[in-house]
């Protein structure tokens, strides 16, 4: 077995700025300022970077990225492919205009991984609202990236000593208990223990996994979908040699003793187990959608307007999602060459 990184491992990393009117063009001018040992390539139209990084006081000389044999960008570099805004954004105003080039950067960064150009694709955030009120539907960078890529994508965030997925994503509440079945709880679990065998390299994960109601339904008094449908779930899995807990009540599990010994925890919906990652790690986590046939990690926040060309964005989330991109890429390499 071999365990060297091949070349493949110095592919560059492909970033989207995300809403031109938010943080994102600003965290991609400032992680600019530093060096990184794989190249970055972004995506976007160049007046918007050199205009934010003129607003930010900030050096920023922007190159045609010229092919995958290049080297990673020095310090106040940033390699480039140029997509053209259709009017100039403006820090801190949305603009349902500009939905088509956030939708148009990200198609190209997918198809850019998908084709082999990049190793992995990197988002900086999208405001939801904004793209719907141009008349396009669309309820987020997960849903819109496997509708390009196929797959069944399960996202997950992760911080320092915590990985949570989820079963389902962005849905209304109501929507929630409908949309887990048998078959999409199946396949999430599928695709939670594949990717951390392959891309995190564990070799058996142990998975602790949340009940949908409180107390885990308390025997069905208050609910039956922890019998009905995610308890024969987890024991169809247990015996093809899967290492999931029972269905755990949500407000117990995530303490300490609980965790200690597992590698992921999978929450029933978007809120039950990202407000303790986010109270765990904010500015630190990354958001990882697995079940796609690239890489793909993003920030654990939002477009923070009031903070767009102001200079005070934290730019920890957006590093942090870079590193994980490149540990995942190389992760992914050795367990394809061993």
């Amino acid at each position: 077995m071999t365990t060297h990184r091949t070349p493949e491992s110095d592919r560059p990393i492909v970033l989207t700025t995300g809403e031109p009117a938010g943080i994102g063009p600003d965290l991609i001018v400032q992680i600019a300022q530093q060096p990184w040992p794989v190249p970055l390539v972004v995506i976007a139209d160049p007046n918007l970077l050199q205009q934010r990084a003129h607003q930010l006081k900030l050096p920023l000389q922007l190159r045609t990225w010229p092919g995958p044999d290049a080297p990673p960008a020095d310090a106040g570099q940033l390699y480039l492919r140029p997509t053209t805004l259709p009017t100039p954004a403006i820090p801190g105003q949305l603009n349902p205009t500009h939905a088509a080039y956030i939708l148009e950067t990200l198609r190209q960064a997918a198809n850019g991984c998908l084709n082999g150009a990049y190793a992995a694709l990197v988002t900086a955030p999208v405001h939801k609202g904004n793209i719907n009120d141009a008349g396009i539907t669309f309820s987020g960078h997960t849903e819109y990236l496997a509708e390009i890529t196929g797959g069944m994508p399960v996202m997950m965030l992760t911080c320092p000593g915590l990985r949570v997925a989820l079963a389902t994503t962005h849905l209304p509440l109501s929507q929630v208990p409908a949309a887990i079945t048998a078959e999409r709880l199946e396949q999430t679990l599928r695709i939670l223990e594949h990717d951390l065998r392959t891309r995190f390299g564990i070799a058996r994960p142990n998975i602790l996994v949340a009940g949908l109601n409180p107390h885990a339904g308390e025997q069905g008094h208050l609910g039956r979908e922890e019998i009905d449908i995610i308890a024969p779930v987890l024991d169809t899995l247990r015996q093809e040699g899967y290492r999931l807990s029972p269905p755990l009540p949500a407000d117990t599990l995530f303490n300490p003793t609980c965790l200690a010994q597992a590698d992921a925890v999978l929450a029933m919906y978007h809120d039950q187990g990202l407000p303790v990652l986010k109270h765990k790690g904010f500015g630190t986590a990354v958001n990882i959608t697995l079940g796609l046939p690239i890489i793909r990690t993003s920030v654990d926040h939002g477009t923070a307007l009031p903070l767009a060309g102001s200079g005070q964005a934290d730019t920890g989330s957006l590093e942090a999602a870079i590193h994980q991109a490149i540990a995942l890429t190389r992760n992914t390499l050795i367990k394809a060459d061993a």
